[in-house]
């Protein structure tokens, strides 16, 4: 099993997410987020309780890259109601928040066309027929892209249901300050949780 997101750690990191916020201001580039959620019909504990966040991958738990994006995360159920356990306190079913993060880089030339990265519901528990798609314009010469996808299945334990699921998609150009890491796991955070849990299966896009 892995280790509960230490609140330390959770804290440690917003304080940098803080500050790169403030030192980036107006002059990010803030593309839009493409986001669908998916709730349980049954699922009346949304937004309160205790709650963990688990790396889908376990061998992502130390990595900073997941840290960052689990920090924002935290930042974001703590703002729809949940809170984290204190160190030491023992709580029984607590439910987890399993995060996965995928972001690729694309480096077009002028032999390609414009393409569409989609999002399908293969890898989740809900929405197996439905998309995201993410239009990227090749045209020209343009700068590399990098596309950015998150997903976060919260899960009731100890049973393991999953009774909320939401995926969100965001690409930038590779030289835009929204590029960082610590300045898109914010963005994407937020929009992911915007009027959380949302309208089930319906894909919003947050500017």
């Amino acid at each position: 099993m892995t280790r509960p997101l230490m609140a330390g750690t959770a804290r440690s990191i917003l304080l940098a997410l803080g500050g790169a916020l403030a030192l980036a201001g107006c002059a990010a580039q803030v593309g839009p987020v493409e986001v669908t959620r998916f709730s349980a019909p049954d699922a009346p504990t949304l937004g309160r309780g205790v709650i963990r966040i688990d790396p889908a991958k376990p061998q992502d738990a130390s990595s900073l890259e997941f840290r960052t994006y689990a920090a924002a995360v935290a930042q974001e159920l703590a703002k729809v109601g949940y809170r984290q356990a204190l160190p030491g306190e023992t709580v029984r079913d607590t439910q987890v928040a399993v995060l996965s993060i995928d972001r690729q880089v694309y480096q077009p030339g002028r032999e390609r066309s414009p393409v569409s990265v989609g999002v399908g519901g293969s890898t989740g528990s809900y929405g197996s027929g439905l998309g995201l798609g993410l239009g990227i314009n090749l045209a020209g010469k343009p700068q590399d892209q990098i596309e950015t996808r998150m997903q976060v299945m919260i899960k009731e334990r100890p049973e393991g249901r999953t009774i909320w699921e939401g995926r969100a998609a965001f690409t930038v150009g590779s030289k835009s300050p929204m590029a960082q890491t610590s300045l898109g796991a914010a963005k994407m955070a937020e929009a992911l949780f915007k009027g959380f849990p949302g309208k089930s299966g319906e894909t919003i896009t947050v500017k």
